[in-house]
């Protein structure tokens, strides 16, 4: 039998919380129509989701330098380099979404160097990649090739800052063995 808890470690209710994630997590279902399995697993540390929470926004919700659709590859992108089941597919659903396009999801977490994208997204995905994996090699020729691409510094840092940000959810999301909302897998397939 598979153990179906979307968390190691418990989970509380959300009228348990205080008062602000009371309030957010609900706006957030009534956005999404389900609540994510992140806000609940990081609710385990209220203090703790409303950091995640305020850098995820800071990062994920402006559309400057990157599309929010060229920020969702790069989480999906890194994310399966790491091995984040709930990342791969919860923002593999949002790209979907984002791109309007239910394939680059799929192709983009399997192998970038493959995927439908254009020579710049590439561009940004290589380096994502070396961020997320090997992030002690970085160096100004990357930078010289960003910029060649028509990337700025500002745009750098967005690419690098996701990357980070999401190795550290995807090893979160390992050690507690969250589970992916089922509602991720259809979304922005049809």
């Amino acid at each position: 039998m598979t153990d179906h808890a979307i968390s190691r470690f418990p989970v509380p209710d959300v009228t348990d919380l205080p008062e602000d994630l009371r309030t957010r997590i609900p706006a957030v279902q009534e956005k999404a129509g389900f609540v994510p399995n992140v806000l609940l697993v990081l609710a385990h540390r209220p203090e703790e989701l409303r950091a995640f929470m305020a850098y995820h926004d800071a990062l994920m919700e402006k559309d400057i330098g990157l599309s929010k659709a060229e920020r969702e590859m790069i989480v999906v992108a890194t994310s399966a380099a790491n091995g984040c089941q709930y990342c791969v597919i919860a923002h593999g659903a949002i790209l979907r979404i984002r791109a309007r396009n239910p394939l680059v999801a799929d192709q983009v977490a399997i192998n970038h160097a493959k995927a439908d994208i254009s020579e710049r997204q590439r561009a940004m995905l290589d380096f994502a990649m070396k961020v997320a994996t090997d992030s002690r090699h970085v160096g100004t020729q990357d930078f010289a090739l960003l910029h060649g691409h028509g990337f700025d510094d500002e745009a750098i840092w967005d690419i690098g800052a996701i990357a980070a940000f999401f190795a550290m959810s995807n090893r979160l999301a390992n050690m507690t063995g969250m589970r992916p909302n089922t509602e991720f897998y259809t979304m922005g397939r049809a």
